[in-house]
C-alpha cells in the first residue's frame, strides 16, 4: 500500500512549496497535465499556468508527461516553452527512465506532480522519484481516468481509515 501514498499532498500546483523543493534538491519537475495543469477540455495553458511555469523555469528543468497524444501536449509545449513526453503509459517506467537518461538527472533530483494516484503517484513511487499528488482541477474525465479513479477509490479509502492520506489534508 505504501507504493500509493504521495510524499507530498497539496491543493494544486500554486500551493506547491517550490522553495523547499529546491533546497531539497529536486532540479526537474514533471507535470502531468490534464486535470493537473489544465482540465482535460482546455486546449491551452491560461496565463496563470504561463506566470507559474515561467518562473519555475528559473530553478527547474520543467516538463509535462502524459498519456495523452502528442497534439494534446503541442499547444502547451509551444506556449508554456516546455519539453513534453507524450503517450506515457505511466504508471510503466520506460518515459521516466527515457527522460533521466536524456536529460542526466539523478532518480531524488526528479519530482512528479499529477491529480491520480494509480498513474502519476504509482509512477513516480516506482522510479524513486519525489511525488507531488494535488487536486483535480476539473470534473470532467475521459472514460479511462473513470475508471481509474473508481479503483483509486479504494485505495484512498484504506489510506484514510489509516489515516494516512486524507483527502483536503495537505501536507509537504
Amino acid at each position: 500500500m505504501d507504493i500509493f501514498i504521495p510524499d507530498i499532498y497539496q491543493k494544486s500546483i500554486y500551493t506547491i512549496n517550490y522553495k523547499k523543493l529546491k533546497k531539497n534538491g529536486i532540479k526537474c519537475l514533471l507535470f502531468d497535465l490534464d486535470n493537473t495543469v489544465a482540465p482535460y477540455k482546455v486546449s491551452e495553458p491560461d496565463a496563470k499556468v504561463k506566470e507559474l511555469f515561467a518562473r519555475l523555469q528559473e530553478d527547474f528543468k520543467v516538463i509535462i508527461i502524459s498519456n495523452n497524444s502528442k497534439n494534446r501536449l503541442r499547444p502547451f509545449k509551444e506556449k508554456l516553452n516546455v519539453d513534453v513526453a507524450f503517450n506515457s503509459r505511466k504508471p510503466l517506467k520506460k518515459k521516466y527512465k527515457k527522460i533521466i537518461e536524456l536529460y542526466h538527472f539523478e532518480i531524488d533530483e526528479v519530482a512528479c506532480i499529477g491529480d491520480q494516484i494509480l498513474t502519476d503517484i504509482l509512477g513516480a513511487n516506482r522510479m524513486g522519484f519525489t511525488s507531488i499528488l494535488v487536486n483535480r482541477i476539473a470534473k470532467y474525465e475521459t472514460i479511462f481516468t473513470k475508471i481509474n479513479r473508481f479503483f483509486e477509490g479504494f485505495v484512498l479509502r484504506k489510506l484514510a481509515k489509516r489515516n494516512i492520506l486524507v483527502t483536503g489534508e495537505y501536507y509537504d
